[in-house]
């Protein structure tokens, strides 16, 4: 089965920009939806954005306009490029497909 392991986290201060990577075991060619989610501390893990196969990609409201997602096939690593960081994004972030399993996640800290 393809695990994923996320990257990219880190501290950024509010306004301030990251983009996090989700590097596959083995090829997402064939994998038609990537998710990225996150879990704040005390929160459910909350769906942030998806992107398909062919590229259409949906983003929860919290973070439309904000953050965009894309996918590299050929090197098969999916990323997240999160703007205008809020500390109220300040969650671990996962990345998943369905049927996969959750990695470890990156820490994701917001604040000044």
């Amino acid at each position: 089965q393809v695990q994923l392991v996320e990257s990219g986290g880190g501290l950024v201060q509010p306004g301030g920009s990251l983009r996090l990577s989700c590097a596959a075991s083995g090829s997402i060619f064939s994998i038609n939806v990537m998710n990225w989610y996150r879990q704040a501390p005390g929160k459910q893990r909350e769906w942030v954005a998806a992107i398909t196969s062919g590229g259409r990609t949906n983003f929860a409201d919290s973070v439309k306009g904000r953050f965009t997602i894309s996918r590299d096939n050929a090197k098969n690593t999916v990323y997240l490029q999160m703007n205008g960081l809020k500390p109220e994004d300040t969650a671990v972030y996962y990345c998943k497909f369905m049927g996969g399993s959750w990695g470890q996640g990156t820490q994701v800290t917001v604040s000044s």
